[in-house]
């Protein structure tokens, strides 16, 4: 536990090295943008997370059933919570607060860590799942936000050294359809130790056969849609899709001519489900997509997010876990996205996780693969 906690900091620093030295040292200040966050907001809000499921938390020994609501002890940065709690700042707030500097933040980085390594030195050796709940989920948290800073970056232009992504490098297969027979198929995490709210209540989803592309669609496949004008073309968009595509312009993605075996990422769900009405496809649901990930061979991942067919929502009998805002507000706005990217730390690495984004955005290093 305390290398995870330790080398989700390390890249947390190296990103943070970076802005500074892309931003003018420890403004690191950027202009508003919907999708991203101040970086100087990022780097105090995971020191506040940190201590406040952590060191502030007088249940944390209690796991997922601690009570979110009790009182806790004061922060050790006067104000943490009026700047830094996700659940009460809005987001277009976070630009006019009066943030600390980058020395400032990187101090109560510093020291909430230390904290936070001094009570896991203190637990038992043999301590159990709810002892350790809140480390793990703390340091999953900022491997999040370290993938949402390389997304950034890219937003950006921020130029990032290879060690804040790229974890893995896959080999892709020559592409190929993969069959995924009838089955009676248990999606979901029951087997004991962490899992993320949304990922319990395992249950049993009947698959049909299919058939289903063993990786995500290149740019090969992709840029015949494109160069036939299908952005221009009404009879591929659903009604919200069509209405995104007149709002943001007529995406061309023409710099990517020259990587025709690369994987086709910078997509929205909406430009995903356009393709497939386009060639005829259509993605695969999450269900679909997991038990293919853990059942077919020759099923490659990890090259990109993946858009599904499945709206974001609770598993039977969901309870929400002591951190409340990350599932419950999201369901039903959100699409299911599975796989991994090259930020993915690999700690997020499993098939059975659950990532979700609304359909628009295309800043995610997400792509797509179909199935018939």
């Amino acid at each position: 536990m305390r290398s995870a906690l330790v080398a989700a900091r390390k890249r947390t620093l190296v990103i943070a090295d970076a802005y500074m030295r892309a931003l003018d040292g420890d403004g690191m200040r950027v202009a508003y943008r919907s999708t991203i966050n101040p970086p100087l907001w990022e780097l105090g809000h995971l020191a506040w997370f940190q201590e406040y499921w952590i060191a502030r938390n007088r249940e944390r020994g209690r796991g997922i059933d601690c009570d979110p609501a009790h009182a806790r002890a004061d922060s050790l940065l006067r104000g943490a919570d009026a700047l830094f709690d996700s659940s009460t700042v809005a987001h277009r707030r976070r630009w006019e607060l009066p943030l600390p500097d980058g020395a400032a933040a990187r101090g109560y980085l510093a020291e909430t860590l230390a904290q936070t390594l001094d009570l896991l030195d203190q637990l038992p050796a043999d301590a159990g799942h709810d002892g350790l709940y809140f480390f793990r989920l703390v340091a999953l948290h900022e491997e999040m936000h370290s993938e949402a800073a390389c997304y950034m970056a890219r937003a950006l232009q921020i130029e990032l050294p290879k060690a804040a992504a790229s974890f893995a490098a896959v080999g892709l297969p020559a592409p190929s359809p993969v069959r995924l027979p009838a089955q009676t198929f248990l999606v979901g995490c029951s087997a004991p130790g962490f899992a993320f709210d949304n990922e319990l209540g395992a249950h049993d989803v009947s698959v049909g056969d299919i058939q289903i592309d063993s990786q995500p669609v290149t740019w090969a496949r992709f840029l015949p849609f494109v160069r036939e004008g299908s952005y221009e073309d009404r009879r591929w968009w659903d009604d919200a899709g069509w209405a995104w595509l007149q709002q943001s312009g007529h995406r061309r993605h023409e710099e990517q001519a020259g990587e025709p075996a690369g994987t086709a990422i910078h997509l929205g769900a909406y430009e995903a489900q356009a393709w497939c009405r386009w060639a005829g496809r259509r993605l695969p649901t999450e269900a679909e997509w997991e038990c293919a990930a853990l059942t077919a061979p020759g099923f490659s991942w990890g090259q990109a997010w993946e858009w599904t067919a499945s709206v974001f929502e609770p598993y039977p009998g969901f309870v929400p876990h002591p951190y409340r805002d990350y599932s419950m507000p999201w369901f039903n706005s959100r699409i299911v996205l599975r796989g991994a990217c090259p930020a993915t730390a690999p700690v997020l690495r499993h098939p059975r996780y659950r990532n979700f984004f609304e359909p628009h955005r295309t800043d995610v290093f997400a792509g797509f693969r179909s199935c018939a």
